[in-house]
């Protein structure tokens, strides 16, 4: 108690010396007197090693001696801004402003922006859902049931503890899950991050970006689906841009198409990203197959519709003449700040 009291005293006499100079003193004396780590708190933890008769003596000193540091503290810091005020004369207002660099939209995101934009002035609304998906939606209401032979064409990541659940292949989850609403005529668009376990490599990446597309309603033909896509390219590439159809198949599309257009890098002659074919794949298309329709409690007899899906990434190579996906996922500034003017 007496060795607790004498150190006190010294403090007090300490506060009582110190004149502070300038801003970096006045915080060195909060940090050594009043900060978490400084003396008044190991002052305040040694009261649980004052004798019980000896506590409330020592809380009086102890409160006194905190109003003393902290009181000291206010009138320095009320003199020291009375002091900044002062003297405006160390601060030139004529001088400009230091520059803040222009920040840019990563082109993934502009890419998806643009595409949105042009489907919604055809009356798409955008619909989100899980990263994190169950085999049903993911597979099953696809028309993949268990075993099925193209499930292979798409390698998964399951989650290790429970197998039913995976990293979704596809936005195509959100559109089942749209579906299920019961909520028709519906016309939706589907971004978002999806995840595939494939080689990384200048054309392909284990995590990539889609946008997918979905119109139910009654008496909608395959033309229709065309007509909507066409619109979309002319209005992404500009109408000069050459466009084919291929027949492919997918399980939950029946007929099935793939859509190319001449590769916007090369002009069509031939490179590395069109595979020196001079054309390049973009989506993948069809009309939704009865199967998911029922999957979803819909009738197949009374509503038609078209469904298509693309990554983001290629469109936007094709789109800014980008030849490897990785730079996309890399963050080098460099490689960004070409966009600042593309917002």
């Amino acid at each position: 108690m007496e060795q607790l009291l004498q150190q006190i005293e010294e403090y007090r006499k300490e506060i009582e010396s110190i004149v502070p100079n300038g801003a970096d003193a006045l915080e060195a004396y909060r940090i050594k007197f009043l900060g978490t780590k400084g003396i008044l708190k190991g002052l305040f933890t040694e009261m649980k090693n004052v004798p019980a008769d000896k506590k409330k003596e020592f809380g009086l000193v102890l409160n006194e001696f905190k109003q003393l540091a902290e009181s000291k503290y206010e009138t320095w810091k009320s003199q020291a801004g009375k002091s900044d005020k002062a003297e405006p004369s160390k601060q030139d207002l004529t001088l400009p402003a230091d520059p803040v660099p222009l920040g840019s939209r990563h082109p993934i995101s502009l890419m998806r922006n643009n595409i949105i934009e042009i489907f919604q002035r055809l009356g798409f609304a955008v619909a989100e859902g899980p990263e994190i998906e169950d085999d049903w939606h993911n597979f099953t209401a696809l028309n993949l049931p268990e075993h099925h032979p193209a499930r292979d064409m798409q390698d998964t990541f399951y989650i290790h503890k429970n197998p039913d659940w995976l990293l979704r292949t596809h936005t195509s989850n959100i559109q089942i899950r749209e579906m299920e609403k019961g909520k028709l005529p519906l016309r939706i668009i589907c971004p978002g991050r999806v995840y595939r376990n494939e080689t990384i490599s200048a054309r392909s990446h284990c995590f990539f970006h889609q946008l997918e597309g979905l119109y139910i309603d009654e008496n909608v033909s395959f033309a229709d689906l065309k007509q909507t896509l066409y619109y979309f390219v002319q209005e992404m590439y500009g109408t000069d841009v050459r466009i084919r159809f291929r027949p492919s198949y997918f399980p939950f599309t029946e007929p099935s198409a793939e859509m190319d257009i001449n590769c916007q890098i090369c002009g069509g002659k031939g490179c590395n990203v069109c595979k020196h074919t001079g054309w390049v794949e973009i989506l993948g298309c069809g009309m939704v197959h009865p199967n998911v329709l029922r999957n979803c409690n819909i009738d197949p007899e009374k509503y038609t519709g078209f469904a298509f899906g693309m990554g983001i990434e290629r469109p936007a190579m094709l789109k800014y003449g980008i030849n490897d996906i990785r730079l996309f996922s890399e963050n080098d500034i460099r490689f960004l700040k070409q966009f600042t003017s593309a917002i």
